[in-house]
């Protein structure tokens, strides 16, 4: 599964800064592009020149209160759900207390000002320099619902009090990846892999479902647990396979076992399923030994470019985010290659939104989930993911797009983790915590409001003669 990978666009703080014509009044921020590229400039010029900064903090608290609390009225939207509560006390109310956000000492505010916003922000809530109660989504909308009027003077005025709020800079979080070589080699694709996937499988277990799926779970009725759900999507990409009993199954990206066994044990196929994450198949392989399945089901710490021998059926999921855009003919080739003419292939993947969005790198660098969650991660929109299938051969049968159902599923997560908090806690420490919970929170909103989704895709590989054998209807996938 993978959320906030690095796309081509930001990918924590989704805001969307969009010129009016009325330069006095604009959203998400309230800036203009010009105004947008101005805060860029003032911010980098202010590093050059901390002396109001140190004035202020060597003997004025009372002052840097009354400079925080101006620029979050200036800032914060005046609609907003949620209230915010500072380090002694102080409240701002919202229109209604859905959440709290709360700043936990007097160098919050300054060190979530810094540039890029994206990775400023996060790592000072990975620090526990802000946190959010409540409904997270309450906050995060505030990153486009900015109401305030701003001119020019206003807007510098702005900017100066927040450049007296910023400190020196603060060592970043330990989560940080901190991988070396070549982007995609081999070698470093495993290193980014394990900087994700091999956390903890005591940490997983904690929110996940008891196969551990660690993808878009299916909620055909919007009614189902979280283990009914991935239930559900097992079966459905079963189904969509039309997998038959004897038939090879090649399984990329296998993760801790749960689709290859599923497939083994309801459908009798043979099931080679890789994996670059050795505590993913460490207990894979404990899983399809207590299922007595060793002789059905064979997974393997391979790369997807290493795999031998021939497929009637392939099924990826949750894994060609990993691959970049630069490689992903390349791995639809080689899976391509993997298939006997007439086999289908299952793709199963997060796509980016194709919309530009009108935010300066510097402003929001989108390096954040690169640096903390995924690193290597890349989204492509879905049309140009199949322009890549294609390109090798595939022809597309089937696009079906999960968006809401991935929603679901975060929420769900994210409701598991913070039941088990204390668990999670002991098991990975205080930072890591944090930044799970702040990142299944934001994915959340990102699938609700569509700056994410997902699809899933059926590709075909032609026989001889150019038929692919399905029927002509796919009501049966619904029964």
């Amino acid at each position: 599964m993978t959320h906030s990978h690095r796309s081509a666009r930001t990918d924590l703080t989704p805001y969307t800064l969009e010129a009016t014509e009325n330069t006095h009044s604009s959203r998400a921020l309230g800036l203009t592009a010009v105004s947008v590229a101005a805060v860029a400039l003032l911010l980098r010029q202010s590093r050059r020149n901390h002396t109001g900064s140190t004035a202020l903090h060597s003997g004025a608290p009372q002052d840097l209160l009354k400079l925080t609390v101006g620029l979050l009225e200036r800032l914060l939207p005046s609609n907003r759900r949620f209230e915010v509560r500072l380090w002694d006390g102080t409240l701002l109310p919202g229109s209604s207390r859905e959440a709290s956000l709360v700043l936990n000492h007097p160098d919050s505010l300054g060190r979530m000002l810094k540039l890029p916003l994206d990775v400023t922000m996060g790592e000072a809530y990975l620090r526990g320099d802000w946190d959010i109660e409540g409904d997270y989504s309450a906050f995060l909308e505030v990153l486009e619902s900015f109401d305030g009027r701003m001119d020019l003077t206003g807007l510098l005025s702005l900017v100066r009090d927040a450049a007296i709020l910023k400190r020196s800079s603060t060592p970043s979080p330990t989560s940080r990846s901190r991988l070396r070589g070549g982007t995609h080699t081999r070698a470093r694709d495993r290193a980014a892999i394990a900087h994700h996937y091999d956390v903890s499988n005591a940490f997983y277990k904690l929110w996940l479902d008891p196969r551990m799926q660690y993808s878009c779970a299916y909620f055909p009725t919007g009614t189902e647990t979280l283990a009914q759900a991935q239930d559900a999507k097992l079966e459905l990409i079963c189904r969509k396979l039309r997998l038959k009993p004897g038939e090879r199954l090649l399984d990329i990206g296998c993760g801790w076992g749960g689709l290859s066994i599923y497939a083994a044990q309801q459908y009798g196929v043979q099931v080679t399923g890789v994996t670059l994450s050795k505590r993913q198949l460490e207990e894979g392989k404990a899983r399809v030994r207590a299922a007595g399945l060793e002789r059905q089901v064979r997974l393997e710490l391979l790369d997807y470019r290493d795999v031998q021998g021939k497929f009637d059926k392939i099924s990826s999921v949750g894994m060609s985010e990993h691959v970049g855009r630069r490689n992903m003919s390349a791995y639809f080739r080689s899976a391509f290659n993997s298939l006997e003419p007439g086999g289908l292939m299952l793709n199963h993947a997060i796509s980016d939104n194709p919309k530009p969005m009108k935010v300066p790198k510097q402003v929001l660098s989108g390096d954040f989930s690169e640096r903390y969650i995924f690193p290597d991660g890349e989204l492509l929109p879905i049309g140009e993911t199949l322009e890549h299938a294609e390109s090798v051969g595939f022809e597309v049968r089937d696009v079906e797009s999960l968006r809401e159902h991935y929603a679901r599923t975060l929420e769900l997560w994210a409701a598991n983790l913070e039941r088990e908090s204390s668990a999670a806690l002991k098991e990975v420490g205080l930072e890591k915590l944090r930044l799970w919970r702040l990142y299944l929170h934001t994915c959340a909103y990102y699938f609700r409001r569509g700056y994410i989704t997902i699809h899933q895709t059926v590709l075909a590989k032609p026989d001889a003669v150019g038929l692919v054998h399905l029927p002509r209807s796919r009501a049966d996938l619904y029964r």
